[in-house]
Parts: structure tokens; C-alpha cells; sequence
């Protein structure tokens, strides 16, 4: 089940989805000792991550993050890598923090990199997942038709051009050429173990994906559409990214 936040801005679901994240993260503490999250990039996360940083209730030196993917062969030097942009808008923020696994998408040994990331998981359970929902209607990199039954934790995909047309037109990268053909992703029986996953959505160029992910049927061809079946989803839309819902 998916349960909607409708919210009148960006900065408001970023806020919103922030807030509720803080609150499991610091229950999860109160309740284990410690927490587990895993963070996704891109620039629907730039408010949120923002916000995120701001609740002082999170106890930070008890928390481990992970995050959803990486781009192949790309150094955490470049402007796109996912790594970067985590260590300087989230990790060098947070001095405290007790640790952050990378996705080392520029691994010498890439079936070594995906034992050390699925070893790394299985001895920390998420509890809680901030996730997007790409144009295209993908999580993480699964783009579609996504692969639904993979059991490891990570896997390297494929990258579909609405992906890569994403990417580029975000201004990741000079040309739509310049836009890797495959990454690392945490896979979807991955991210459906979390116990709880926060998506934040804004923006009318997501509209298209919003409509297809509530209100179709779970399918692989709209991949975030498995969330449907989360026993504890929370979606944070802004008024464009909502526009085009019709219940």
C-alpha cells in the first residue's frame, strides 16, 4: 500500500517526507540501538536530503546509509557520480555519522563489489528506504521491464534511453553520448525488504510516471509500481508531479 502525501511545494514534501523519515530513524534507535538507511540521489532529492540533515532528534553516530546505485565505470571525481554528490551533500555534512557504504561502480572487480555490498546488507536490514520514481517509472536503476524475482542485493543493469534522457536532461552530463549504458542497483526484492520506504516525487515531468505507478496494475513495465504491494509506503508529491492523478 501506497499512502499519498499531496503537498503544495517542493520544499513542503521534501519537509514532510524528511520528517517522517527522522521520526522511524530515531525509532528505529530507540527500539535496536541503531538504524539502517539508504539514500538516493538525483535533483528530486536535493530538498529533502537538505531537510533531512536538520532533525537533530537522529542520533547520526548510530546510523549506517547506504545508497541505491552508481554508474559503471565512473571515478567518484566525476560532477555525476552518485558517491560524489552523497559525500558532499550528505556525509561531509553529517561529521557524526557512524558509517556510509559506497557503490563502488568503478570496482577493478565488479562480482566482487556486489558479494561486498550484498555481505554489507544482509548483516544491515534497511529500515528505512528514501527513494525517487524515475520518469520512466523506475526505482534505483531498475529500469523497465524490471526484473522483479533477482535475489541478490545488488546487480549491474542495463540503462534504457528514458533513463539516460533523464540523466542528461537534469544536467548531469554534456551530451545524451556522455550518459553511461549500465550502473549498479540494489534490487527490487532489496528494496521491498525495508521496512519502510519514503518516496519523494516532484515535478510535472513525473506526472506521467505518478498516474501509471497509483492508479495501473503492478507491473515491470512501471517499476515503482511494486511498492503497491509495501506494507509501509509513504509518497510525497508536489502539486505538478500529482497533476495528472485522476482519483
Amino acid at each position: 500500500m501506497i499512502i499519498i502525501h499531496k503537498c503544495a511545494t517542493t520544499l513542503q514534501a521534501a519537509g514532510e517526507a524528511a520528517a517522517a523519515g527522522a521520526k522511524a530513524i530515531a525509532g528505529a534507535i530507540a527500539e535496536n540501538g541503531a538504524a539502517n538507511i539508504v539514500l538516493a540521489t538525483g535533483a528530486s532529492q536535493f530538498a529533502l536530503i537538505d531537510a533531512l540533515i536538520g532533525h537533530d532528534e537522529i542520533d547520526w553516530s548510530r546510523v549506517t546509509a547506504f545508497h541505491l546505485d552508481e554508474y559503471i565505470g565512473m571515478p567518484e571525481t566525476h560532477p555525476a557520480s552518485f558517491r560524489r554528490y552523497l559525500q558532499e551533500r550528505f556525509v561531509a555534512r553529517v561529521p557524526t555519522l557512524g558509517a556510509f557504504h559506497f557503490v563502488r561502480g568503478d570496482a577493478a572487480d565488479l562480482d566482487e563489489e556486489l558479494r561486498r555490498l550484498g555481505d554489507l546488507l544482509d548483516r544491515h536490514p534497511i529500515d528505512v528506504m528514501f527513494a525517487g520514481i524515475g520518469e520512466n517509472g523506475h526505482l534505483a536503476f531498475n529500469d523497465p521491464p524490471a526484473d522483479f524475482s533477482a535475489a541478490e542485493a545488488y546487480k549491474v543493469v542495463d540503462l534504457d534511453e528514458g533513463c539516460r534522457r533523464q540523466q542528461f536532461g537534469e544536467g548531469w552530463f554534456a551530451t545524451l553520448e556522455d550518459v553511461p549504458l549500465r550502473a549498479i542497483s540494489m534490487t527490487i526484492r532489496r528494496i521491498m525488504a525495508s521496512r519502510m520506504v519514503i518516496l519523494t516525487v516532484p515535478d510535472e515531468r513525473k506526472s506521467e510516471a505518478v498516474r501509471e505507478v497509483l492508479e495501473g496494475p503492478v507491473t515491470n513495465a512501471w517499476p515503482a509500481s511494486i511498492l503497491q504491494q509495501h506494507a509501509n509506503c509513504l509518497l510525497y508529491l508536489d502539486g505538478p508531479a500529482a497533476s495528472r492523478l485522476t482519483r
